[in-house]
């Protein structure tokens, strides 16, 4: 099964959040085939969250995007690892969303 495009993915997001009342933004615009996709949810009164690419093991066998959270817990944090992001690969995307239950809207990984 092919994945769809990066730029699709991101706009296919921000509708869906737009369209349950929430908030979106595209922070940085990547490689539009394949970059990776980096997302920050911003719930309402708590604090951010990253959620990055999961690795290859958690990966979706059907060719769906995954992600798995981030330890970054602050703006600080988030910053600092979309820096190391940047000089490891330049062509990512961010998206910033605020929203209740953001995980409801991207495939997170369970880490065992």
């Amino acid at each position: 099964m092919a994945r769809i495009t990066s730029e699709l993915f991101v706009s296919q997001l921000v509708r869906r959040v737009f369209s349950a009342g929430g908030f979106a933004a595209i922070g940085r615009k990547g490689a539009e085939m394949a970059g990776a996709v980096f997302v920050i949810a911003r719930p309402p009164g708590e604090p951010p969250a990253l959620y990055a690419p999961a690795v290859q093991t958690l990966a979706d066998e059907g060719g769906g995007r995954r992600f798995m959270r981030e330890a970054a817990a602050d703006d600080a944090a988030i910053a600092a690892r979309l820096e190391r992001e940047a000089r490891f690969d330049p062509d990512y995307w961010l998206v910033e969303i605020e929203i209740r239950d953001a995980e409801s809207f991207i495939d997170v990984a369970a880490e065992d």
